[in-house]
């Protein structure tokens, strides 16, 4: 069973619904947790090769981005086939993945 479905199954069991907009509040507090805990671990950037950041907080954003998508109507696995489509035209016509400058 995949990441999306997982999720609509656990959201419709536990009555879990929220509007787009606070879910991606949300989603945006969760990636902050990340960030806090790769600040925290390596003293806010003075030792990167002590970078520790806690698995369930990955799993907090996917959980947020995935109610995100169930709310939009969003299929994550073809959203994520476009964007893979994307990156593959930009090292084709650039030789780099990222949107440039």
């Amino acid at each position: 069973m995949d990441a999306q479905t997982r999720v609509r199954e656990f959201c419709e069991e536990h009555d879990v619904e929220g509007r787009p907009e606070f879910q991606l509040l949300d989603l945006a507090s969760e990636v902050g947790e990340l960030a806090k805990d790769a600040c925290e671990s390596t003293d806010w950037g003075a030792s990167p090769d002590e970078i520790d950041v806690a698995d369930d907080e990955f799993g907090d954003v996917l959980f947020s981005l995935v109610t995100v998508a169930e709310s939009l109507d969003v299929d994550l696995d073809d959203a994520l086939d476009e964007a893979l489509a994307k990156y593959e035209r930009r090292i084709d016509e650039t030789g780099d993945a990222s949107s440039g400058a």
